[in-house]
């Protein structure tokens, strides 16, 4: 079984942006001569990424050049583990935001009222905080802190107007929380500038709490943006959720495939479709196809997975 390295990071920096196609291809080779796969969001205000590599000491040498290149030497990185590949190529995306909040004027500078996984829970237990999750709803529902708000959103991009509707008292301290850290960045900034007086955010998110505290006030798991779909309290990628064959979506309910019998799981909108059309009890759109075509035909397919 293959064993991949996993490492995320952000950092804020001014970037030119007639240069940010030259370092887009300086990304890419760089990350070909040493093996690597993943994501990378760049734009003029810094870099937010994911990477893998089955070779560990790749990985850590293609961060260097990334810290000797940017002169950035003092990111966190996030480390995890996988075992199959969280991503199918190396891939750079050009943005207006390497987090989107849509108002790009808000570039921070610095750690803002952060707080380390041991201040965190010391806050948690006081009973006059407000704890806020500011990721998106899906992210949610499988995993969060105890006490903490939903927003119910679908992008970060609503959460200037879903606090503005917040009913909380703003002289109270507000906890901000998020899976790396890199919205709060931001979230900080708009709840400031909305007059909220005492606001904290974990540093370096959930995935930094999980490596301190695995059996801490974390309850679920973590959502991440590539094929594990999420991480457990250890880090470990997790063996509850997968990508919803038949949309994208997160899926934790098992079905048998009514086309090759292989076992496979789908989100709860895909399940509901069932009833109506059980074409959809398969395990991947080509199982899904072939049966609408043939439903007593039985056999496995060359399948197409949904992929982000």
């Amino acid at each position: 079984m293959s064993h991949y390295y996993v490492q995320s990071f952000y950092f804020f920096q001014d970037l030119p942006e007639d240069q940010l196609k030259s370092v887009r291809a300086w990304l890419i080779g760089k990350a070909q001569s040493f093996d690597v796969l993943g994501l990378v969001i760049l734009g003029t205000e810094g870099v937010n990424t994911t990477m893998a590599s089955l070779d560990e000491r790749k990985l850590n040498g293609f961060v260097a050049s990334i810290k000797d290149f940017f002169s950035e030497f003092d990111f966190d990185v996030k480390k995890s583990e996988s075992d199959k590949a969280p991503f199918r190529k190396f891939v750079v995306k050009l943005r207006p935001e390497i987090v989107t909040l849509g108002k790009p004027e808000f570039v921070p500078g610095g750690s803002r009222n952060h707080v380390t996984p041991d201040q965190w829970n010391q806050l948690l237990a006081q009973d006059d905080v407000v704890v806020i999750d500011t990721r998106n709803d899906y992210e949610i529902e499988i995993g969060t802190f105890e006490k903490a708000l939903d927003l119910g959103m679908k992008e970060f991009t609503e959460f200037p107007e879903k606090i503005k509707k917040l009913d909380s008292d703003k002289e109270k301290p507000h906890l901000i929380f998020c899976t790396g850290g890199i919205r709060c960045e931001k979230a900080i900034y708009e709840m400031e500038n909305q007059g909220y007086k005492n606001v904290y955010q974990l540093d370096g998110g959930i995935l930094n709490y999980l490596e301190q505290h695995p059996e801490g006030k974390f309850n679920g798991e973590c959502f991440v943006f590539d094929s594990r779909v999420a991480v457990n309290e250890k880090l470990k990628p997790s063996e509850k959720y997968s990508l919803c064959p038949q949309c994208g979506e997160v899926g934790s309910i098992e079905i048998t495939c009514k086309k090759c019998d292989e076992p496979s799981k789908l989100c709860k909108k895909c399940i509901e479709i069932i009833e109506d059309k059980p074409e959809y009890e398969t395990c991947s759109k080509n199982c899904r196809y072939h049966y609408s075509r043939d439903p007593k035909s039985k056999g496995p397919q060359q399948k197409q997975f949904y992929h982000n």
